[in-house]
């Protein structure tokens, strides 16, 4: 029986320091351009060659694109270790959603740059009786230094029972945002640590999600194999987990704090030393408008950099949380 020979990679076969394989992924103009056109960001340091001013004018991605050119590769550290993937399960399907991930940068990245990601098990706890694990994905480029890494954690067992969907309110914008990739925030117009306050308001950013976007998203990969279905693409896959129906990725809902942070700062706020998290609070759907509001919490000088402590949280049109985010930006003195 398939029931015998299935071995679940599940919470009690999850262990620290399970690993994957690794992985190399070059980066060009064309991968850079595209994750910003998924990510809804049209900004022209994205798609134009010799726009950003950084760098010596490098074509440096978003910040948040580290998740897709380092990606988490779930079902290739359970098969490593002889496991199946809940999500690719015969028996037991189910899915292991995002709860939150944890950035950071020490280096910038350019096109052609090759990055090279290590994966593991860091943790695995249990919380109000839901159980999660937490993953550690560590990125170098070619010269073997460390660029970044992020710890993302996934619910594996949820004690909440299923989410109610939504009425359907007013379907979301379709296609991406018509923004002129002739326009973006000048960099005199970025904050600078000496005129900046605790308290001040961030530029505000209104993202619409649409299952067309979603599926983009799902689609655009530079390591490991695309998931036809899961619970961001399959709708009657979606509706017997957690959240009911189909939802954006954590990944994707990092991009927009990432680029609503962009607004305000540099890209060298996030390489040189940045840091982000973030935690998922209520399910990003398609048909949804969440808005990106921020603040900056706390200012402190370390060295030669003056860090910028900051706050974001994303409301959707109900009024609800859809994203709590914690950023401590790096800026020159």
């Amino acid at each position: 029986m398939v029931e015998q020979r299935e071995r679940l990679w599940d919470y009690d076969a999850v262990q620290p320091g399970q690993a994957g394989s690794r992985t190399e992924v070059a980066l060009t103009p064309e991968n850079i351009a595209q994750y910003a056109k998924i990510s809804q960001n049209m900004d022209p340091r994205y798609h134009k060659a010799g726009v950003n001013v950084e760098y010596g004018g490098a074509w440096v991605p978003m910040p948040s694109m580290l998740l897709s050119y380092a990606p988490l590769l779930r079902d290739d550290i359970a098969e490593a270790n002889g496991l199946v993937a809940l999500e690719k399960s015969v028996t037991a399907r189910r899915q292991t959603p995002f709860a939150k991930c944890e950035i950071r940068w020490f280096k910038p990245v350019k096109a052609g740059d090759v990055i090279t990601a290590t994966r593991r098990v860091l943790e695995k706890y249990e919380r109000r009786g839901s159980k999660f694990v937490t993953f550690r994905v560590e990125a170098a480029n070619q010269q073997g230094e460390q660029v970044a890494y992020y710890d993302y954690t996934c619910i594996f067992e949820y004690v909440g029972g299923k989410r109610e969907v939504p009425p359907t309110g007013e379907n979301a914008r379709s296609g991406l945002q018509r923004l002129s990739p002739g326009s973006t925030t000048a960099p005199e117009r970025f904050l600078e640590f000496s005129k900046l306050s605790v308290g001040d308001e961030l530029t505000t950013l209104e993202i619409s999600e649409s299952q067309e976007i979603i599926n983009r998203r799902n689609d655009f990969r530079l390591a490991g194999k695309p998931s036809a279905s899961n619970i961001h693409t399959d709708e009657e896959f979606a509706r017997r987990n957690i959240f009911g129906g189909t939802v954006n990725s954590g990944p994707a809902t990092m991009s927009y704090v990432d680029q609503m942070l962009g607004r305000s700062f540099p890209l060298q706020a996030f390489y040189e030393g940045g840091r982000l998290l973030m935690r998922a609070v209520t399910p990003f759907r398609s048909g949804d408008r969440v808005t990106f509001l921020g603040e900056i919490t706390g200012k402190r000088a370390d060295g030669k950099r003056g860090l910028v402590d900051c706050q974001v949280r994303g409301m959707n049109q109900r009024n609800e949380l859809v994203c709590m985010a914690e950023a401590t930006l790096s800026l020159p003195l």
